[in-house]
């Protein structure tokens, strides 16, 4: 029995070895057929892909050389800036960490955050598809059972378009709505403005008969939409989604002035000359209290105050202070002080709290509505649900309207987004690079307070003051000094970047901190007014 055995188990060994060598030849080539590519109208391109749980993260440095553009870094916040050599007047903004981009005045939220690989930013298929898939024709398919990004051209389409166009209150507003998102891009003429189709073909409507005081004539041909302009109109311009829409707000410049000498009104000087800081919370409105008793409320103040301090002595600027005092404060009432006193950088200080003590780091916000993650969106309500608790209703605070609100004020005021992100980029920087804080990253939320500033505006969380550790620090003068100085480089970075780009200004009146020391009385004014 011995001896079959034997004899049997020698014949099987040669087949039990081929079995293992061809199973391990077909791992091998199954992981080979893994190894993600990217194509190009079928050939190969040398682009790195890397798996990530969410989808494929793409290198675009590579990219964008094989499908025209430019990827530029800025050393001062660590953004990069694509440009389209088919868009170029959109240009896209986008940071490392964030899934929020710019793509010139419009906000895109992307599935998943832009990540920082050795040769630059990486990013997902659908930043792609949002911007040289809608800007310059080309077309993404991610195919995973084969681990292939295919690209290629889009064949033109045909777009239905519709025009309306209604004059209100001295404004004339155009509509075109497409029936599918056209590729485009905006032209401004010695006439007017156009939207050149790219690579799609619109259908022409029945255009309607044009009488209106600012626009001559709306023109639809097959490649682009022309918007003649009355002399001395200017228009601008903004999205709307579901169904897409171009909107064209058009005014006019070139108002008749009576007879007599011409009167040119004073200019505002361009730079950064006087900043407000809100200490958040106040009053009965606590904010987050730590395990040790600390309450967020004191200690904004006492971080705003000190930030004031050397923001005027150290870069000779107009400080304002929503408050003072341990004042309760609505939300509108702290952006129309910035408003009134014609701020130029809107910064609101908070503490953040988390539920378990472990938390820490610093977090920087700017305005969206819509939250870069559930954890901003939370972040958010927080904030907003602790200022709706503590004061009563009042107009514009407990309005149901509030998120078509915040649409509006977010389509109106999109030329202060980006400087608000890049603004927020420096103050993380810093925060990280000074303090040693876990970088946490720049984020996006419809946080109520930065509702109706009308400049670029951050709400920046300088710790958790859930932490005992935290909380302990931050009850520490030094700690809460090196907090202030990484600010203060952040401001005086973001100033000096503006100022390069803008007009010599006459230097503002430095001087103490002024603000509101408490809710204004009957027949007083609330705030120091401007100087």
């Amino acid at each position: 029995m011995t001896a079959r055995r034997l004899f049997g188990l020698a014949c099987l060994l040669p087949l039990v070895f081929a079995a293992a060598q061809g199973a391990r030849s077909a791992a091998q080539g199954e992981g080979a057929a893994r190894t993600p590519v990217v194509t190009l109208e079928g050939q190969a391109l040398a682009v790195p892909v890397s798996l990530a749980p969410a989808g494929p993260l793409v290198a675009l440095a590579p990219l964008v050389n094989a499908l025209e553009g430019t990827l530029a870094r800025d050393a001062e916040s660590g953004s990069w800036t694509l440009t389209l050599r088919q868009a170029p007047e959109r240009p896209i903004v986008l940071a490392p960490g964030s899934s929020v981009v710019t793509v010139g005045d419009d906000i895109v939220s992307l599935s998943q955050p832009v990540n920082l690989g050795d040769g630059g930013p990486q990013v997902p298929v659908d930043f792609l598809e949002r911007t040289y898939g809608a800007l310059a024709g080309y077309a993404f398919e991610w195919r995973p059972t084969e681990a292939r990004l295919a690209i290629g051209r889009r064949t033109a389409r045909q777009v239905p378009v519709a025009v309306d166009v209604v004059h209100l209150q001295e404004t004339t507003t155009v509509v075109l709505q497409f029936g599918e998102m056209p590729r485009y891009r905006l032209v401004e003429t010695p006439a007017g403005v156009e939207v050149e189709v790219l690579s799609d073909r619109l259908a022409i409507p029945a255009t309607p008969v044009i009488q209106d005081p600012l626009v001559q004539s709306v023109t639809v041909e097959p490649q682009r939409v022309r918007i003649a302009l009355a002399p001395g109109a200017r228009a601008e311009s903004y999205v709307l989604e579901n169904p897409f829409r171009l909107v064209f707000d058009i005014h006019a410049t070139d108002l008749a002035q009576p007879a007599g000498p011409a009167f040119t009104p004073p200019s505002r000087p361009s730079g950064v000359r006087t900043i407000v800081l809100d200490p958040g919370h106040g009053g009965a409105e606590t904010g987050a209290i730590g395990p040790g008793g600390a309450a967020e409320k004191d200690l904004t103040l006492q971080l705003a105050r000190a930030l004031a301090d050397r923001l005027a002595s150290h870069l000779g600027v107009r400080v304002v202070l929503t408050r003072t005092a341990d004042a309760l404060l609505p939300l509108a009432s702290r952006t129309a002080i910035a408003n009134q006193n014609k701020g130029d950088l809107f910064v609101s200080i908070h503490l953040n709290s988390s539920r378990g003590a472990g938390a820490h780091g610093a977090e920087t916000y700017f305005l969206s509505a819509q939250a870069t993650d559930p954890r901003a969106a939370s972040a958010a309500a927080a904030e907003n649900a602790a200022a709706a608790g503590a004061l009563p209703p009042t107009e514009g605070e407990a309005d149901p309207l509030y998120d078509l609100q915040l649409i509006l004020w977010d389509l109106a005021q999109s030329h202060h987004l980006a400087e608000s992100q890049r603004f927020a980029g420096l103050v993380q920087q810093e925060l990280n690079q000074a303090l040693a804080l876990r970088d946490r990253g720049v984020k996006q939320a419809p946080f109520r307070v930065l509702v109706g500033a009308a400049m670029p505006a951050v709400l920046v969380e300088l710790g958790f003051l859930s932490n005992p550790d935290e909380e302990k620090k931050l009850g520490e003068a030094t700690y809460r000094a090196e907090l202030v100085e990484a600010l203060v480089r952040a401001i005086g970075r973001y100033k000096e970047s503006v100022e390069q780009t803008a007009q010599p200004a006459a230097p503002a009146p430095a001087g103490p901190a002024a603000g509101p020391a408490q809710p204004a009385q009957p027949g007083k004014p609330q705030g120091q007014p401007p100087r």
